[in-house]
């Protein structure tokens, strides 16, 4: 599994406002299995991105960082 970084805005109905961006991490098998995890919520994804191990080791190191898992 790999960790992926998701931008999103919180309202899909909403025009996209770079502002308004918010970021979340999922732990899940590939980009498919992440959207299919969001999927239930009105987010409008912007990006998801894979991150690479010294990107991931970076982004520990921010007290906000948390990492949602996809089960199964």
């Amino acid at each position: 599994m790999a960790v992926f970084k998701v931008f999103y805005q919180e309202n899909s109905k909403e025009i996209p406002v770079r502002e308004n961006t918010q970021v979340l991490y999922v732990e899940a098998d590939g980009v498919p299995a992440v959207r299919k995890y969001l999927d239930d919520r009105n987010y409008n994804v912007e990006l998801v991105q894979e991150l690479s191990e010294a990107y991931l080791e970076f982004e520990k190191q921010s007290e906000d960082f948390k990492v949602e898992k996809v089960n199964g």
